[in-house]
């Protein structure tokens, strides 16, 4: 795999001749809206098969991976022109194999909202290790708040994909609630009746695992959150169901601030059975603009996890968003989220070259709208990605987790696919 940045003249055709790649292999792993617009700094991600296949009457997926000794899931991966699904039709070229060393294998998991496009979630799945339906809430009372997360569950456990429960202190009005917290760590009552709840809803639902993301929590309560980690810890891991705790980007122990002081690294890494490193919004709605996840930064978290935490515990949290702020930036003012793929189309529209950042390993350009206003972009791409999955390798982390996958970003799945297995947790 390689990964080709556009320079002014290039062609979709000129860059397929240059690689010696077909043009559809190109469209296949790049999913590009509109092929005769490449934008001046905009990546390609380009792949070389190795070995492929043409369907004949009869075959199927199935029939095809035990032939050539692989999975229908790694078809699927290498084929996103299926869209995740098994339809196949004879004529059809199949990518059985690429000419490409992988460098490790990797955990992947990825939150999901119950509206998301299901032929977006298809497309993803084979990608996945986990897949984990935002969010469940629950009352002062310790009731857990329904979910609508059937379809998700199902389409999880059918795609080989372990689906994970989510459990935060997120309110109606989207804010996490750190008295929500307080009472569901500080009451045993409430925090029996929610721990039930869990088990229960764990149980009829088919989850296979528990994601507990409390943010902002006293820091007077730290040592609670621990605790309670724990405890539903030793209530789960007889049924084997693995539980995960969302930590904050801290840097050291002792950091100030209300998002950082009620997680304590070391107490949390030891009572849950993972941690998720909540590893982006540097760059983020109301600051000013910069990188989502600067590599640097990214990296000062994960040095700090490791003096508390071991490695093979840790998943490292990536972006699949970006943001385009108006200029000049002014105190409360909001940038607005965009997808990754949205960030080329902007530039494309606005006849902007897309730069680098080195320092941040991120991609970034301005362009002036139609009224004569400047903007700045900060998004993601193969490169920034590749830099973010190559760290979580570095430093032998169990895997990476994606917030989140209501977007595309098909270059992501390309590049991880292409350089890392997959773990498969079921």
């Amino acid at each position: 795999m390689e990964i080709h940045v556009v320079k002014p003249g290039d062609t979709l055709y000129s860059v397929a001749v240059r690689y010696g790649v077909p043009m559809s292999q190109l469209l296949n792993d790049n999913q590009l809206p509109d092929p005769s617009r490449l934008v001046v700094g905009q990546t390609l991600v380009i792949q070389y098969p190795l070995l492929t296949y043409t369907v004949r009457p009869g075959d199927t997926l199935f029939s095809i991976a035990a032939a050539h000794r692989t999975t229908v899931r790694q078809l699927l991966r290498n084929n996103p022109v299926l869209g995740g699904e098994s339809r196949i039709t004879p004529g059809q070229i199949l990518t059985i194999s690429f000419r490409q060393e992988r460098q490790g294998t990797l955990s992947v998991n990825g939150y999901v909202q119950p509206d998301v496009d299901r032929s977006l979630l298809y497309r993803t799945l084979p990608y996945l290790s986990d897949l984990t339906p935002f969010t469940y809430g629950f009352t002062p009372q310790g009731a857990l708040l329904p979910l609508d997360d059937a379809f998700l569950v199902d389409a999880a456990l059918q795609a080989g994909v372990r689906p994970l429960l989510h459990l935060s202190t997120l309110t109606q009005d989207g804010t996490f609630s750190n008295e929500l917290s307080h009472i569901a760590l500080t009451e045993q009552t409430v925090q029996t009746r929610l721990i039930a709840e869990l088990m229960r809803t764990v149980e009829q639902r088919g989850y296979r695992g528990v994601d507990v993301d409390f943010e902002f929590v006293y820091g007077e309560d730290a040592q609670a959150y621990a605790q309670f980690i724990a405890r539903l810890r030793t209530n789960l891991s007889p049924w084997n169901i693995p539980v995960i705790v969302a930590l904050a980007p801290k840097v050291f122990a002792q950091q100030q601030g209300a998002l950082y002081e009620g997680h304590d690294y070391a107490a949390l890494g030891s009572a849950a059975d993972y941690v998720l490193l909540m590893t982006y919004e540097w760059g983020y709605t109301y600051g000013p603009p910069m990188a989502v996840a600067p590599i640097r930064n990214v990296r000062q978290v994960v040095d700090y996890a490791l003096t508390e935490i071991s490695p093979e515990k840790i998943y490292l949290g990536i972006p699949n968003y970006g943001y385009d702020w108006t200029l000049p930036f002014r105190q409360g003012s909001r940038a607005r989220s965009i997808s990754n793929p949205e960030a080329v189309s902007i530039a494309a529209d606005h006849y902007a070259a897309i730069r680098f950042d080195e320092a941040a390993k991120s991609p970034w350009f301005r362009y002036v709208d139609n009224s004569g206003q400047e903007h700045e972009v900060w998004f993601e791409d193969a490169r920034s990605i590749r830099a973010k999955l190559e760290l979580a390798q570095e430093y032998g982390l169990r895997g990476v987790s994606y917030w989140n996958l209501m977007r595309p970003f098909p270059q992501n799945w390309a590049v991880l696919n292409a350089l890392y297995y997959i773990r498969e947790e079921l």
